[in-house]
């Protein structure tokens, strides 16, 4: 009979806490008291759209910081003590951005289901990305295994002020970091072969839309990202090329509101949801350089996959963890 009780009770306090946790990522259905509505449900479908659209865009601004290569063109270690390379790049990936000011009038009894309309629009971060070696590696036949580069990252994310949307970061800085593990060191006849992680964060980001009658605010937005490389590359002397795969996890948070403008009433708005998610994709690149004499002019284009989101309301663009093409292009230089 205790054996039976203590179950019972575990299993009621797991019940509470996963509801608690669901409670914490939903806007509050709210009640209809005496015929009228009250301002949790007046807003909960506002509120539902500006949840939606931070798992819709949070995936998309991961792809944009992680790109691909953590050097654009590089596949092994740089060579130990005295090489480093610096690389100015533009990532690019083919998106889907929700169209605010053309979302449907919400309904002020309860959330409704709706597809929301977005707009093909390439949605890119300018990086500067930094590699110093550190360890040549240990020697072995025609090569050198084991080499360490330390790679650095800096992210740029200006302030957009626009008719409808306005995206500002608290800071248009951030700073990443990795590592890279050289398996094959590049030579006449071998091509250099690597594992590499880096890091790369969003600041921490305020997004609103308005559109008649209502608007969504997601504030304290942020999104982490850990990219795992292995990567292969061979120079052709005026060309190189680079190939990999790797696995992306993003680790994502926001705090979403919704407000509507009603008559006689006026502007009410949701309470704030606190949301969080985190998704794992697949990604693969290819690179393609031209050898200069102090520079490299690369190209990379990509292609990311996998993971789960689930929304609510649909979106013309297609689901949240669609797979997704991506491109870089970049200029590097170093020694």
């Amino acid at each position: 009979m205790k054996l039976r009780s203590l179950l019972v009770t575990a299993i009621g306090v797991s019940a509470a806490a996963t509801a608690r946790a669901q409670q914490a990522n939903t806007c509050p259905p709210g009640a209809v008291v005496l015929g009228v509505p009250n301002a949790d449900r007046v807003t909960q479908d506002a509120c539902q759209m500006a949840v939606d659209v931070f798992q819709y865009i949070a995936p998309q601004l991961g792809l944009s910081l992680a790109g691909g290569n953590a050097t654009l063109g590089q596949g092994g270690a740089l060579g130990g003590l005295g090489h480093f390379t610096v690389e100015l790049r533009g990532n690019a990936i083919a998106g889907d951005l929700p169209q605010v000011q053309n979302f449907p009038q919400p309904s002020t009894n309860g959330r409704q289901v709706h597809q929301l309309p977005t707009k093909k629009q390439f949605v890119g971060l300018p990086t500067v990305d930094a590699a110093v070696g550190v360890f040549k590696g240990l020697p072995l036949g025609l090569t050198n295994v084991g080499g360490i580069d330390v790679l650095v990252s800096a992210s740029y994310v200006p302030t957009v002020s626009g008719s409808s949307v306005d995206v500002k970061p608290n800071s248009s800085l951030q700073l990443g970091y990795g590592v890279r593990v050289g398996l094959l060191q590049e030579s006449i006849l071998v091509p250099g072969v690597a594992v590499s992680y880096l890091r790369r964060d969003l600041p921490t980001t305020t997004v609103t839309g308005t559109s008649s009658g209502m608007s969504v605010s997601i504030q304290d937005a942020k999104v982490n990202t850990n990219a795992w490389r292995l990567t292969a590359s061979k120079s052709l002397i005026l060309f190189s090329l680079a190939a990999g795969i790797g696995r992306d996890s993003y680790d994502q948070s926001a705090l979403a509101r919704g407000s509507v403008q009603t008559s006689p009433i006026g502007s009410q708005q949701s309470q704030q949801i606190k949301l969080s998610q985190t998704m794992t994709r697949t990604n693969y690149f290819l690179d393609a350089s031209l050898n200069m004499l102090l520079a490299k002019i690369v190209g990379e284009i990509g292609q990311v996959s996998g993971g789960s989101v689930s929304t609510y309301n649909s979106f013309s663009g297609g689901a949240a963890d669609k797979s997704r093409l991506y491109g870089s292009l970049g200029v590097r230089v170093g020694f």
